[in-house]
C-alpha cells in the first residue's frame, strides 16, 4: 500500500508558541485516516499546511511522495478538501455556487457539479437557496465542492462538528462511501472519539502540537483488554493482598478505591473473599474491558476528550 501523506518534523510556530511541534505523521493509499485530538491541539494548523494555506516554519510535506512546496499546483490539483466550516453566497442556489467554483478552479467536465451534488446527496435541494440550507446541508455541499475535480485525496476538518445526530449519521456514511466506493483517501479531523472509531481505518492522535501515536484500530482493539474492576475501601491494603495471596502484578489503580485487574479473570469470587477476610469492604465487582477514552487518557495524561 502507498504512501499519500508523509510528514517529517512538521512545525509551525507562532511567536513564542509551536502550534505544531515536529509531526510525523503517515496516511496510506485507500485508508480514512482518523486525526484526533481536543480543540486547540493542533489539527487544523496541520491541515492548512497540508493543504497549502499556511507554510511550515520547518519540517517537510510529501503527497503522493511529491515535495509539496516544490510542486505545489501539481500536487493540489489532486486534493480536495473542506477546511473549517465551508463558505458559500447564500443568495445563490447549489449549483450556481458551484458554477462559480467551477469555473475558478478551472473544471470544464460537463458533468461535474450534477455528479458532485448526486455523491453527496443534494440533488434534489438545487432550487433552494443555499442561504435556507441546514448546516447539514451546508458541510455536505462543501464536500461537493471539494470533489468537483474528482481528487484523489480529501482532507476533511471537523466535518460533523456542529450537526445534529441525523446530520451526523448522514455525514458518516457520506466519508464511508467516499472512501470505499469511490475508493477516495481521507484524512479526517475530529475532537470526538466515537466519530474517529466509527469511521476510521487508522489512527493519529495529537496533543499539545505532538502526534503521540498512531495506531490502526484493529490493533488498538487487541490491545484494549477485559479487565476484573473492584472498588474497595482500601485500594493500598488491597493491591498488597492481591501481590502476596495471587501473585497478581498486572493491575492498575483508577481513582481511590478503584483496582482494575487484568489477570485471574474469573476468580472474582476467591479474590473477594480474600478482601472480606481481611477486612477491606468490596463495593463493587464487575469484568469490563479497556475502551478507546481509556487508551487516549493514558496517552495524554488525563482529561477528557469530545
Amino acid at each position: 500500500m502507498s504512501v499519500v501523506i508523509k510528514t517529517t518534523d512538521l512545525t509551525k510556530v507562532y511567536g513564542n508558541q509551536k502550534a505544531v511541534d515536529h509531526l510525523s505523521m503517515t496516511v496510506k493509499q485507500g485508508e480514512i485516516y482518523g486525526f484526533l485530538g481536543r480543540n486547540g491541539a493542533g489539527k487544523t494548523t496541520t491541515i492548512r499546511m497540508l493543504v497549502g494555506l499556511i507554510k511550515p516554519t520547518y519540517g517537510q510535506i510529501e503527497i503522493f511522495g511529491e515535495n509539496l512546496l516544490a510542486n505545489h499546483k501539481e500536487i493540489l490539483r489532486r486534493i480536495g478538501s473542506m477546511v473549517e466550516v465551508p463558505g458559500f453566497y447564500e443568495n445563490l442556489t447549489a449549483r450556481e455556487n458551484l458554477l462559480i467554483n467551477a469555473k475558478i478552479m478551472g473544471i470544464h467536465k460537463k458533468h461535474a457539479i450534477e455528479e458532485a451534488l448526486e455523491i453527496v446527496g443534494l440533488q434534489d435541494e438545487t432550487r433552494k437557496l443555499v442561504g435556507k440550507y441546514s448546516l447539514g446541508m451546508k458541510q455536505r455541499l462543501g464536500i461537493a465542492r471539494a470533489l468537483l475535480h474528482y481528487p484523489e485525496l480529501l482532507i476533511l476538518d471537523e466535518p460533523t462538528n456542529g450537526l445534529d445526530p441525523i446530520g451526523i449519521k448522514e455525514m458518516r456514511r457520506l466519508i464511508k462511501s467516499l472512501a470505499e466506493e469511490r475508493k477516495i483517501t481521507i484524512l479526517l479531523s475530529s475532537h470526538i472519539l466515537s466519530e474517529i472509531e466509527q469511521m476510521a481505518d487508522h489512527m493519529g492522535i495529537i496533543h499539545d502540537g505532538k502526534l503521540l501515536e498512531e495506531i490502526a484500530f484493529d490493533q488498538l482493539r487487541q490491545i484494549n483488554r477485559k479487565y476484573l474492576e473492584f472498588q474497595v475501601s482500601n485500594d493500598s491494603k488491597a493491591v498488597m493482598l492481591l501481590e502476596k495471596h495471587f501473585h497478581i502484578h498486572d493491575y492498575e489503580v483508577h481513582d481511590e478505591g478503584h483496582i482494575r485487574v487484568y489477570s485471574h479473570l474469573g476468580q472474582q469470587g476467591q479474590i473477594n473473599k480474600m478482601f472480606v477476610q481481611h477486612d477491606i469492604e468490596v463495593w463493587k465487582i464487575m469484568l469490563s474491558e479497556d475502551r478507546l477514552e481509556d487508551y487516549f487518557t493514558k496517552l495524554v495524561g488525563g482529561g477528557a476528550i469530545g
